[in-house]
């Protein structure tokens, strides 16, 4: 397990591919972060991947992109942070500026069985995380009936908010029952700087959310827009598409765009690789706030991201400083567990109801989890068998 000091460069290049090829939501980035900077490139533990994920759980914001982000700065400080950020949001960012010229690709009977073919990917990936995970997380009964049981709440009462609540039911089960818990040598995420700097980036969190509105109108001009994604990226819960009602009240109900302009460009964010809250750079370009479009998308996307990013930065010094405590270790287990439980859920819903639709999908599905669990191939592959395999079955 390596832990020494990493390359921004490094970062990028690894963010670059995930970016490319990460399909299937925030759920399922999940399971790509962990099977390429886990088990292949080994930058954190799996123990380490664990504790940033329940953090990020724990936060507002896009948890996969804070999770991203995490992982860049643990591996290679600010710079490590910022390459990992940019590498990951660029491709699906750009592609969503261009999305006119991407939805006649993405129409007919092909595209669209190209893009069930990525639902299929989403699918095998997370189930190879589930499995992966729950091997080394729930090691013992008291874990696994955490996990047990956390899948079932979640399957039953699945929302944002029961998330949240699962994970910390996690935690105070895991300081009762997992008595074996204690703190890993592997353990301490591994952040290079300290609770003064943490706590100066929790200050700017809530300036700008208190500050930034002093400034706004109802006009469509940059300064308002800042404040409205800004608002956006910290008020929200569960991250991805739990952020969509409020851009589209903040942008379409103030009268910046059309429903239609608006549902179009969320249409388009469906079949692209990488986060959901890159919609907010085609919102940007669309918003007429007669500055460059290119100035409008950099202001919303960067807006849009920061709060997230300022609170789990700020976060991460205060939470190094009390793993080491014998009771959050436990605690530590029992999100980890409930964490497992929590993908386990998302396995069946949305991601299985919505891929598998028939014994076919159920055929290709297979066979991308075995390339990933059995063959350990790589997610690239995965996503041209699951297109190409989608496509043929329309065309035969």
């Amino acid at each position: 397990m390596k832990n020494s000091r990493g390359r921004p460069a490094e970062v990028f290049a690894a963010f670059l591919k995930l970016g490319l090829t990460s399909f299937g939501g925030p759920i399922a980035h999940l399971g790509y972060f962990r099977k390429e900077l886990v088990e292949r490139r080994k930058w954190v533990s799996e123990s380490q991947f664990s504790q940033l994920l329940a953090i990020c759980q724990f936060l507002p914001g896009p948890a996969s992109s804070q999770l991203g982000f995490s992982l860049g700065l643990a591996r290679a400080g600010w710079l490590g942070g910022l390459a990992a950020f940019i590498a990951f949001t660029l491709p699906s960012a750009l592609l969503l500026i261009g999305f006119a010229s991407l939805l006649p690709a993405l129409s007919g009977p092909v595209g669209e069985a190209a893009t069930h073919g990525l639902k299929i990917v989403a699918f095998a990936v997370v189930a190879d995380a589930v499995l992966g995970m729950s091997k080394k997380l729930c090691p013992d009964i008291q874990r696994a009936t955490i996990a047990i049981l956390s899948a079932g709440v979640l399957l039953v009462v699945g929302n944002a908010w029961i998330q949240l609540l699962v994970v910390i039911g996690g935690a105070i089960a895991g300081i009762y029952l997992c008595r074996g818990g204690a703190t890993q040598t592997d353990s301490q995420i591994p952040i290079h700087y300290g609770r003064k700097l943490g706590g100066i980036l929790l200050l700017l969190f809530f300036g700008l959310l208190a500050g930034l509105p002093l400034f706004s109108t109802q006009n469509a001009s940059l300064i308002s827009m800042a404040e409205a994604f800004y608002r956006a990226g910290a008020l929200v819960f569960g991250g991805g598409h739990v952020v969509l009602p409020l851009l589209e009240d903040s942008v379409v109900s103030s009268g910046w765009i059309t429903s239609e302009t608006f549902l179009a460009g969320y249409g388009a964010s469906q079949a692209i690789p990488g986060p959901v809250f890159a919609f907010s750079a085609y919102l940007g370009v669309v918003t007429p706030t007669g500055h460059n479009e290119w100035l409008g998308a950099s202001i919303a996307l960067i807006f849009m991201f920061m709060p997230g990013f300022l609170l789990v930065a700020g976060v991460l010094p205060f939470w190094r400083a009390i793993s080491h405590n014998t009771a959050v270790a436990r605690a530590v287990a029992g999100v980890n567990a409930a964490v497992v439980g929590l993908l386990a859920a998302a396995l069946y819903d949305p991601i299985f109801i919505s891929a598998i639709q028939s014994g076919a999908d159920m055929a290709i599905g297979i066979v991308a989890f075995a390339m990933l669990f059995v063959w350990r191939l790589s997610a690239i592959a995965v996503v041209v068998w699951s297109v190409v395999a989608s496509i043929l079955i329309v065309l035969v």
